[in-house]
C-alpha cells in the first residue's frame, strides 16, 4: 500500500499535464468548435429572454411540477408545439475564464487524489509502471469521462459532443497515468 500523501507530486504533476492538455484541446484544436451552436435570430431570443429576468440557475422549458401534470393534454400539447429546452442562465456579466480555470484545475486534483487512492490501495511502492499506469488511468478515465454521458441519455446532449468529450477523457486519463507511473515511489 501507498498513503495518498506519498503521492503528492504526481497528483500535482497530472493535474499540471491535465491542464495544459485541455488548453491546448480547447484553445488550438478545432474539433470542439461545433459542440454550441448559436439560435437564429439571437437578438429576438435574447431580447425575449431578458424581459423574463431569469436569475442564474438551471431552467427546462415547458416545466411541469409533477409527473401527473406532465401527461396533461394541455402540457404535450407544449412539447409538440415547443420550443423544448434545457437551459442554463449565467450571471450577466463577461465570462470569468480566471475562476473556471482555477475549478478546472482542482478538479484535475481531486481526480489525481482519487486515482492516488484507488492505486495506492491496490499496488505497493515499486509496483511495475504499466500496473501503475492501468490502476491510475482507469480511476481518472472514470473521473474525467463518464459523467459526460449522462448529458446526452437525459438531456439530449448530441452523442458526438459526448464522443469528444470522452476521447479529451481519455487523453486526461493516459496522461494522469503517465505521471503516476514515472512518479511512483521506489
Amino acid at each position: 500500500m501507498v498513503p495518498v500523501m506519498a503521492l503528492w507530486m504526481p497528483i500535482l504533476v497530472a493535474a499540471v499535464f491535465v491542464f495544459v492538455l485541455s488548453s491546448v484541446i480547447h484553445m488550438v484544436l478545432p474539433y470542439h468548435k461545433s459542440d454550441f451552436s448559436g439560435v437564429p435570430n439571437e437578438d429576438h431570443v435574447r431580447e425575449g429572454l431578458r424581459a423574463a429576468a431569469l436569475p442564474p440557475g438551471d431552467y427546462v422549458i415547458p416545466y411541469a411540477t409533477s409527473m401527473e401534470q406532465m401527461k396533461q393534454p394541455d402540457f404535450v400539447a407544449k412539447y409538440n408545439e415547443g420550443p423544448v429546452a434545457f437551459m442554463t442562465v449565467l450571471p450577466n456579466q463577461a465570462p470569468a475564464m480566471g475562476k473556471s480555470l482555477i475549478l478546472w484545475f482542482l478538479y484535475s486534483v481531486l481526480v489525481g487524489i482519487f486515482a492516488a487512492y484507488v492505486a495506492g490501495r491496490a499496488l505497493g511502492p515499486d509496483a511495475h509502471y504499466l500496473s501503475v499506469f492501468r490502476f491510475v488511468g482507469v480511476t481518472a478515465f472514470l473521473g474525467y469521462g463518464l459523467a459526460h454521458i449522462q448529458a446526452s441519455v437525459w438531456y439530449s446532449r448530441p452523442w458526438s459532443t459526448t464522443a469528444k468529450n470522452l476521447f479529451d477523457a481519455l487523453l486526461y486519463a493516459f496522461l494522469t497515468a503517465g505521471a503516476f507511473g514515472w512518479l511512483w515511489p521506489a
